[in-house]
């Protein structure tokens, strides 16, 4: 599956990153704890570079504590700067800023010798979808960007200046022009980076249900009373229609609200904390 969705606003957005740069020290990269990996955008990596990076693996209270930290190890062994967070909780605020804080830390020390506060200067960037907006606002504390449960929600140039000596830029989560691997355009579809609207979503539901049977039979087992082993995905989709009562005239199978359904129940946890991808597996 090759997703070529990049509608206008998202080049608008990209553009507006790379004019506003150059007002900028530090980068905030959120990244979905759920798939941290499909979230890098190769399109940042030129805007991006000799900037400091904090990356945000946002989400954390979806997937497992011990998968959260592999990831962390992961990234920190590369040398990044990795902080974890559920901004939605509104609990890590802190750790965020202190991030900011320690990576800019000579500039702000040289600045104090001078009698100066240093303001640092971030832009938050990311793919649609992964939790951007709801970071902003919890650092801020209050509701002063808009915030959804769809892609594409922010648009235009937001400046949050926050009471610790920090001063964020927001913009629109921005895909790439082209998903040219296929398990990443996959993983971005099923945590809602890509609108539905585009995507064939019963194919998708089905490649979903047969991925997770590996990884994790108990939570379908679970979710829908069901058996998914020994089953093939299509047969397991239809069983949990049947059980959920998704029926149409003549006994045909509504397959259209099954995929809507089981989406929905992962994208809302309900399925329990399923990660999509790990560190030592590699994605094809």
């Amino acid at each position: 599956m090759i997703i070529q969705w990049f509608p206008g606003h998202m080049t608008k957005a990209l553009r507006q990153m790379e004019a506003s740069i150059a007002k900028v020290d530090t980068i905030v990269y959120v990244l979905d704890a759920r798939a941290p990996l499909s979230c890098v955008n190769v399109q940042f990596e030129p805007l991006i570079a000799r900037r400091n990076v904090v990356y945000v693996i946002n989400k954390i209270d979806m997937v497992e504590p011990e998968d959260v930290r592999a990831w962390q190890r992961h990234f920190e062994a590369e040398g990044k700067t990795v902080v974890l967070s559920n901004s939605t909780a509104g609990r890590d605020a802190g750790k965020v800023v202190a991030a900011l804080h320690a990576v800019n830390r000579e500039k702000i020390e040289r600045n104090a010798q001078k009698g100066v506060q240093y303001m640092v200067k971030a832009m938050v960037i990311g793919m649609p979808n992964t939790g951007k907006s709801t970071l902003i606002n919890s650092l801020a504390k209050d509701k002063r960007t808009v915030t959804g449960n769809r892609p594409g929600v922010t648009k235009g140039e937001q400046w949050i200046r926050l009471a610790n000596g920090v001063v964020l830029l927001d913009t629109p989560g921005t895909l790439c022009h082209s998903i040219e691997v296929e398990q990443t355009a996959y993983n971005l579809a099923y945590i809602g980076c890509i609108r539905d609207a585009i995507l064939d979503m019963e194919g998708l539901t089905l490649k979903f249900l047969e991925q997770r049977i590996a990884w994790y039979p108990d939570a379908i087992r679970s979710r829908y009373q069901v058996e998914p082993l020994g089953h093939t995905p299509l047969e397991l989709y239809e069983e949990i229609a049947s059980r959920r009562g998704f029926v149409l005239k003549r006994g045909e199978i509504d397959y259209e609200r099954t995929a809507a359904a089981v989406m929905d129940d992962f994208r809302k946890g309900r399925m329990g904390k399923l990660i999509l991808e790990k560190p030592d597996e590699q994605t094809e």
